[in-house]
């Protein structure tokens, strides 16, 4: 099994489907960072990192592609193009998440056995990143994080709004936003086809001030990464003080924190 730096390699199965997952252990809440296409880059893997030094438990599950293999406009496209066959993602679907989010519900529900605190977060990212909200639903999420969320891929005017998410997931989200205090961060860049403003729009309507959107102007984005600017947190983020990415990368830290990061001498044990 390939390595991500300062991860343990693991598996976890459920219902039948056995995945890599990559741990970096600690004693606080744990954050599941779901990678985005083509797979857990160093530059994902370097985020994952910075989650953890922040002191939250990572579980960095491997859903496609090959661990720290550099970014390639070659390999981009082909894992994209295996995603959109598969049977685990519905790249397509308006008002339904895709089937692999109930694999990624059950381990944030052992994460959080084994780590406590008063819920867990999700980190997803582009194909991934509407994955966050809908895990809402049957499973102790409650700091959703959407980077650049692409799905539904927006290739009609219906579907640049959509969330990729189904109605009970939805009033799950609302649940737990009225009974538990949860919120949602999500972060783009300005004129990102493959994230529509219309979706963050869709996010502001449904879910009013519990919904905290960061769009970027895409002229702070890394120069060097592929255009059009899309990944805030990984290919595009600029790691410099006073650099917009940067901030949205310390602020997704602080909304994890807000949300995660029991009071002093309050009880760690797994919430009901």
């Amino acid at each position: 099994m390939e390595q991500v730096p300062n991860f343990s390699a693991t598996q976890f199965t459920f219902d039948g489907k056995t995945r890599d997952v990559f741990v970096r252990a600690s004693s606080g809440p744990a954050v599941i960072v779901i990678h985005e296409v083509p797979g857990i880059t160093p530059q994902v893997a370097a985020f994952a990192n910075r989650v953890a030094d922040a002191g939250f438990a990572v579980y960095l599950p491997n859903l496609f592609g090959v661990p720290m293999k550099p970014v390639s406009m070659g390999y981009l496209l082909s894992t994209f193009a295996r995603c959109c066959i598969s049977r685990e993602f519905h790249v397509l679907a308006a008002n339904a998440s895709s089937p692999i989010v109930d694999w990624l519900r059950a381990l944030a529900r052992d994460a959080h056995a084994r780590c406590g605190g008063p819920g867990v977060g999700a980190v997803g990212m582009c194909l991934t990143g509407n994955f966050a909200l809908a895990m809402m639903l049957n499973s102790p999420t409650l700091a959703p994080v959407l980077s650049q969320p692409s799905l539904p891929m927006p290739i009609t005017s219906s579907r640049k709004g959509a969330l990729h998410a189904s109605a009970e997931e939805l009033a799950a989200a609302h649940q737990k936003i009225d009974e538990q205090g949860a919120r949602i961060l999500g972060l783009r860049f300005h004129g990102d086809p493959t994230c529509p403003a219309d979706r963050f729009e869709s996010l502001r309507r449904e879910f009013g001030g519990a919904f905290e959107g960061i769009e970027i102007d895409p002229k702070y984005a890394n120069p060097a990464a592929p255009k059009p600017p899309h990944s805030v947190l990984t290919n595009h983020l600029i790691d410099e003080a006073g650099q917009p990415t940067r901030a949205a990368l310390e602020r997704t830290i602080a909304f994890l924190r807000e949300r995660l990061m029991p009071a002093p001498g309050a009880s760690k044990s797994p919430a009901a």
